[in-house]
């Protein structure tokens, strides 16, 4: 069993996922444009438009496509959480997806990490950063 992840842009999947391969370490693995869609009666709208790609990230396979209808709506209320190795490496990361999104919890120590933040960033995608403490075990 596997549980993939599955976003929606609004037409600017393919950028957000070259962002996330260039800096966040991640490898597109498949990209389809509608285009591409052998059932192509949506093809005519937006040819270049993902349809369906994938893309690994820290071992996760998340997948996406651009909406091609005017009822987008951004995510609210879910996350993907990204847990770094190192407070440098979070906030290098915290810093990337901030640059043109909006910041909802600044990089700060919180209890359970060394640093922690939320942040929305330039393709619509909501984040939790961290760089997690290690925790006790449970009794």
């Amino acid at each position: 069993m596997k549980l993939n992840p599955y976003l929606n842009f609004n037409g600017n999947c393919r950028a957000a996922f070259e962002f996330y391969q260039q800096h966040l370490g991640g490898k597109i693995t498949f990209v389809m444009t509608y285009g591409q869609n052998p059932d192509a009666h949506e093809a005519a709208k937006q040819p270049d438009a993902i349809l369906h790609a994938s893309i690994e990230i820290a071992g996760v396979q998340l997948q996406a496509s651009d909406v091609l209808r005017d009822d987008y709506q951004p995510i609210h209320s879910s996350y993907l959480s990204l847990v770094l190795d190192s407070i440098e490496e979070a906030e290098r990361v915290f810093g990337l997806l901030t640059e043109g999104g909006q910041t909802f919890l600044p990089m700060q120590e919180t209890f359970w990490a060394h640093r922690f933040g939320m942040c929305r960033d330039r393709f619509g995608v909501p984040w939790m950063i961290s760089a997690e403490r290690p925790m006790p075990a449970a009794p």
